[in-house]
């Protein structure tokens, strides 16, 4: 965690220097780098491979910028540090947007990190004691996400109409009494020798030496899954040649196969 904290203190010093030239490009100049935020994995590996072996060929130039956690990459776009970020779902960027009133645009999908479930003191599911305590995100969009995951998999029931939304107060049927913890995302790795399970985003488990593939004792479902993590932008750069080019090369085939090749199904392209 040194690591990353001492990552995102640089990100923040760019980003309070770099302000002028983010500016520079929105004014439409084709010879500027985009600037990208980033969570470090999956994300700035993938970025990184586009950015060595495919960006040129398109005469595109990209600065990556890494964060830990999930609020710096929205507000250092929003204020203009960034021009675009990666790393986010649908959901969570209409929750910053909601509870923000910023002003920021989804521009396509890129890959899905499947949700999962996972312990240090239980092998399966039907393992788990009544009574246990399960570790949860504790912003909007990844806490409802995590009780739909609970839900799918029988251990609660979530009252009618609540799913999109739903906290723990809106559990309405919990038979094992389970105890639930909220934390920020990317502690729920670390959670894992206080709580019998923790529902863990795909990066951080990724990050933490985790194999959603293997280690999962339950995964989200990728058909229909709405959660695919994508690129973002400010409106004003939504049409800027280098994001659509961006976004061309994050969905091409070249990184379909290096998603499939370098993570193995713990991250799935879409």
């Amino acid at each position: 965690m040194r690591i990353r904290a001492a990552l995102l203190t640089a990100a923040l010093l760019i980003g309070v220097t770099a302000c002028g030239s983010a500016d520079q490009g929105a004014a439409g100049n084709p010879e500027a780098a985009l600037k990208v935020g980033v969570s470090p994995v999956p994300h700035a590996q993938i970025l990184r491979y586009v950015a060595d072996n495919l960006a040129k060929d398109k005469g595109l130039k990209i600065e990556i910028v890494e964060f830990s956690d999930y609020v710096q990459p929205n507000t250092a776009l929003v204020d203009k540090s960034l021009d675009a970020n990666y790393f986010q779902t649908v959901p969570y960027l209409e929750s910053f947007k909601t509870d923000s009133g910023s002003q920021l645009e989804w521009i396509g999908p890129v890959h899905l990190e499947p949700l999962g479930l996972y312990s240090k003191k239980i092998k399966k599911l039907d393992e788990l004691a009544s009574g246990a305590k399960v570790g949860l995100a504790n912003d909007a969009a990844n806490e409802a996400r995590g009780l739909r995951l609970l839900q799918a998999n029988g251990l609660i029931k979530l009252k009618a109409g609540t799913e999109k939304t739903a906290t723990t107060k809106d559990v309405a049927e919990n038979p094992k009494n389970l105890q639930f913890v909220t934390l920020e995302a990317a502690q729920l790795p670390r959670s894992l020798e206080d709580t019998d399970v923790s529902v863990i985003n795909g990066n951080y488990a990724i990050d933490a030496g985790l194999k959603p593939a293997a280690d999962a004792l339950v995964l989200e479902k990728a058909e229909g899954n709405p959660n695919a993590n994508g690129l973002v932008t400010r409106p004003e750069l939504k049409d800027d040649k280098r994001i659509k080019d961006l976004l061309g090369l994050l969905q091409s085939q070249q990184v379909k196969d290096y998603i499939n090749k370098e993570f193995n199904g713990s991250v799935l392209p879409v």
